[in-house]
């Protein structure tokens, strides 16, 4: 037997909160913010932390954009992700 999700879990408990005892809707709150917290960011050692906050302030961006901007680079460096070239004789329309 398959437990519902906790979305799923969470919508029930909307459509009936009279019946819903408080300890109950504690733990799925509780365990809806667990996982919201966890969802987006991936934990790193504390040197990598510090060099990420180092390089988010040098990029004026997230930590979030500064990761995905790492990776996309080293997919893209090492082959996983095409890469995007501009030929000498192709045709920019005046930009580069």
């Amino acid at each position: 037997m398959k437990l519902p999700d906790i979305a799923t879990l969470l919508e029930d408990a909307a459509d009936q909160i009279a019946d819903m005892s408080r300890a109950d809707l504690q733990i799925m709150l509780r365990r809806a913010a667990l996982l919201l917290r966890n969802s987006g960011s991936i934990a790193f050692e504390d040197d990598i932390e510090e060099a990420l906050r180092d390089l988010s302030g040098e990029f004026g961006k997230t930590r979030n954009d500064t990761v995905r901007f790492i990776v996309r680079e080293w997919m893209e460096k090492n082959t996983h992700l095409p890469v995007h070239d501009l030929d000498e004789d192709g045709n920019v329309d005046g930009t580069a």
